[in-house]
């Protein structure tokens, strides 16, 4: 979920409307010309010059590494043109984003920032920016995201073996790696005068880096072909299983700072850069023990009744009843009734946010009071807590992760360059005067 807000907040640093005089510039700016056709739809000139001052806006204070005007703009017209296209694949699939999906999302962002929906939505309407086009802009990235999902869903699978297989390769623990990437792409069935020319160039940049005339986030942002270009290349922390092999087998030679030899894919032309390293620790957490009973509310049990419910058994255990007794007479929990309630030993996470808050502020042996969530009301009582050694199972799930991270991007970069090449886009940038 992380990463998916990342992304949200990257796409509205794109496309979102900038703030202060910059908004107000482009607002009163009479500009309606069509800078791309794609498919049966089109991008405006006011849409992609609003993106590039939202681009330039953030990277103020490094604008000096900002390629030519006439560079990035053709870099931020092309994610504009693929965020199009994605859309328009999603669209004919059907694939749609309730407001119930939506306001949620939206609730979870405001979360993060330490605000109220709100307050959210003052802070966006003092910037100059509609709250509606916010909402709009949120319900795509999900579309998008949902479109990924989809693709690799059923394309992308991880066995134990594999898991298994990756975690006796790699042997003791390895460092992280902070990874930045430039691309010299080539087109799939490139010609030899193609291939030469995209080796000359990717030969050329790395001369530039090294002699020190450039920094490699800077010859990222100018000469990239990868949608990290506008970010420096920073690919961010990866393990040495996400990194694919031709990039992994690189690395062991490279100090931080230091730059590779042009590395030939299926992509085209490569450098990378070993910008930090980090080693892996140790994954202690506190785990829970607790008791909990539910009262569900239904459409024969309104919520009302249901706290009448639990009030009274709550009363019941305070007044000196079994807990465990009276979990099994009338929990309506499958998971835990036969059991007496006991949830076992868990991350405070795990059985939810609402449970986790209350478990929160209870000691140990302590009986909180009814609280709700969306299928009714709730008892827990909280019996220990334990700090947990977890590197192991935690060094599973995530090369599980990893695995399907890593085949989930392959696919889904051959599914965009594939439906890049079959669609119908012009570019207008040269007509515009």
């Amino acid at each position: 979920m992380t990463q998916i807000f990342a992304r949200f907040l990257a796409f509205l640093l794109l496309i979102g409307p900038a703030s202060g005089a910059l908004a107000q510039a482009l607002q009163t700016a009479p500009i309606d010309s069509i800078v791309a056709v794609v498919e049966e739809d089109v991008i405006l000139r006011s849409e992609l010059d609003q993106a590039v001052a939202n681009i330039r806006e953030r990277l103020a204070e490094r604008s000096e590494q900002l390629p030519p005007e006439n560079v990035l703009e053709k870099q931020v017209l092309e994610r504009l043109v693929m965020m199009r296209l994605q859309l328009q694949r999603a669209d004919g699939m059907g694939l749609k984003v309730s407001d119930i999906d939506l306001d949620q999302t939206i609730a979870r962002i405001a979360q993060q920032q330490g605000a109220t929906v709100e307050q959210l939505r003052r802070q966006l309407t003092g910037s100059g920016t509609s709250f509606d086009d916010f909402r709009q802009q949120i319900r795509d990235e999900m579309v998008v995201s949902r479109l990924q999902q989809n693709f690799v869903q059923s394309r992308v699978t991880v066995s134990e073996t594999e898991i298994d297989n990756a975690l006796a390769a790699r042997g003791a623990d390895q460092p992280q790696v902070r990874l930045g990437y430039l691309l010299v792409a080539l087109p799939d069935g490139a010609t030899p005068e193609q291939i030469e020319t995209a080796r000359t160039k990717i030969e050329g940049i790395r001369d530039l880096i090294g002699r020190g005339e450039m920094e490699f986030s800077a010859a990222a942002m100018r000469y990239s072909d990868h949608q990290t270009a506008l970010e420096g290349g920073d690919m961010g922390w990866r393990s040495m299983d996400e990194i694919p092999p031709l990039f992994a087998n690189a690395l062991p030679a490279l100090t931080p700072g230091a730059v590779s030899e042009p590395l030939r894919g299926p992509s085209g032309y490569s450098l990378i850069q070993v910008i930090e390293r980090r080693e892996k620790e140790t994954e202690i957490v506190t785990e829970f023990h607790a008791r909990g009973l539910l009262v569900r509310a239904t459409d024969v049990v309104s919520r009302e009744e249901a706290r009448a419910k639990i009030d009274a058994l709550r009363a019941r255990i305070a007044g000196g009843e079994d807990f465990a007794t009276v979990a099994r007479e009338s929990s309506d929990d499958p998971v835990t009734r036969a059991q007496g309630g006991d949830m076992g030993w868990f991350p405070i996470n795990a059985w939810g946010q609402a449970v986790a808050r209350v478990l929160n502020d209870l000691k140990d042996d302590e009986l909180s009071q009814p609280f709700a969530s969306d299928v009714g009301w709730h008892l827990v009582q909280r019996l220990g807590t334990r700090q947990q050694d977890v590197t192991r199972e935690a060094q599973r799930s995530r090369m599980r992760e990893t695995i399907a991270r890593r085949k989930a991007d392959e696919e889904f970069d051959r599914f965009l360059r594939q439906m890049r090449d079959e669609s119908y886009v012009e570019e207008r940038l040269g007509e515009q005067g």
